[in-house]
């Protein structure tokens, strides 16, 4: 290759990188316009929950954005159906509750999974029992 067609090939990748940087830029100001909260506001609310050498992707940014937005209107959605005109500290506080608690609501789901489990191996064992002690007839049981 000569020189000439290396700094052709050279300027085309300039060219071709800026188009892209433009782009990306063009789509994070679109995605900006529809987040519900100042992407500046939840990035630093963020970064002072993670660790210091943490660093955030912009995708990441966005999602966040996204996903506190999401909570906000679920939320606003249940307090919706209460017939009422004012929204009270009380129906908040009954509205935020599955997130607010989602650890407790975890354990406990855990706790009676076990419970289910140990039901479930009591009547496994009954019916053995049944099974060996109430025969119909008089005859062993063959194993096949």
């Amino acid at each position: 290759m000569s020189d000439e067609e290396i700094q052709k090939t050279e300027g085309n990748i300039e060219e071709v990188q800026e188009e892209v940087q433009e782009e990306v830029q063009e789509e994070e100001e679109e995605e900006a316009e529809d987040l519900p909260f100042a992407k500046a506001e939840v990035v630093r609310l963020m970064k002072q929950h993670l660790d210091s050498d943490k660093m955030i992707r912009e995708r990441v940014k966005v999602e966040m954005n996204k996903f506190l937005g999401d909570v906000l209107e679920k939320v606003c959605k249940q307090l919706n159906e209460y017939p009422y005109t004012t929204i009270e500290y009380e129906m908040l506080k009954e509205s935020i509750y599955p997130y607010k608690n989602v650890e407790r609501i975890n354990e406990e789901k855990e706790r009676i999974l076990k419970h289910l489990d140990a039901i479930k191996a009591d009547c496994d064992a009954l019916s053995l029992d049944v099974r060996r002690t109430l025969k119909l007839k008089d005859v062993e049981d063959t194993v096949y």
